[in-house]
């Protein structure tokens, strides 16, 4: 509010560590004078090395276009054929597949080990190193946290929605990064991504952002009319999320 008082921004930004606290932000978006929000989604120490480069863009190279942070998909994209060496290498029955298949599989209680595309940036998984299953399901949290997380049992898993949905279900309209967390309208029809309170750390997706996680969501969405996937960080317990083919192979094993 002091801020508000002093700048009269209509737009606020949020970094650091203490910008991870997502109910936090959701509590000062909704009580603060603020029409617009950004949280940056590496807002712990590993934004740093961004913040310098901008930092030095603006004050040695004099820089004056506007950087546009769209996603947090900044990391390294890996070919089909180093994906297809490895599976061929170790000698694994692999085969092709699409996004109506993997969403066949969720709503038929399977749980996907997803990777694709470039890794995120930040502590979050959203959408291109996940694990991924059916929300709907009341006894999935339970099943992921101890046989395949083999983490504690009142762990959250967090729900991603097409955006476009996201005020059916939620009191928040956008929070690409997975920093919100909101009171859900249906809390009842995705138990499983849902905390004990009623409320969910929510990440929605749009085109834009991500095409291929949300042509998967929205190809679940026409098989069970709710555009929702219970989605977590595609690693075990103690463990980072996966970076390489590799590493995914390994974790999936496991």
């Amino acid at each position: 509010k002091e801020i508000y008082k002093k700048n009269k921004s209509k737009n606020i930004c949020l970094a650091g560590g203490v910008a991870l606290n997502s109910v936090a932000n959701n509590y000062l978006y909704k009580k603060g004078d603020f029409d617009k929000m950004f949280v940056f989604p590496a807002c712990s120490d590993s934004g740093i090395p961004l913040g310098l480069v901008l930092w030095g863009y603006h004050n040695f190279l004099n820089g004056k276009k506007r950087i546009k942070f769209n996603n947090a998909y900044t990391g390294i994209e890996y070919s089909k054929d180093e994906i297809l060496s490895i599976l061929k290498k170790n000698k694994i029955s692999h085969s092709f597949t699409n996004n109506n298949e993997i969403a066949k599989y969720i709503s038929e209680g399977k749980v996907i080990g997803y990777f694709q595309g470039k890794s995120e940036y930040g502590p979050r998984a959203l959408g291109n190193r996940s694990i991924l299953a059916d929300a709907r399901n009341p006894l999935m949290r339970d099943y992921i946290n101890k046989k395949i997380k083999h983490r504690e049992m009142f762990r959250p898993f967090a729900p991603a929605i097409l955006e476009e949905k996201s005020k059916e279900y939620f009191e928040l309209e956008y929070s690409p990064f997975m920093l919100q967390v909101s009171k859900s309208k249906k809390r009842k029809k995705i138990p499983s991504a849902i905390h004990v309170d009623g409320t969910a750390r929510v990440q929605t997706v749009n085109k834009k952002q991500n095409k291929n996680f949300y042509d998967l969501i929205n190809e679940f969405y026409k098989i069970t009319n709710v555009p929702v996937i219970l989605n977590t960080s595609f690693n075990d317990a103690g463990e980072p999320l996966v970076e390489t083919p590799l590493d995914a192979l390994i974790c999936f094993l496991k």
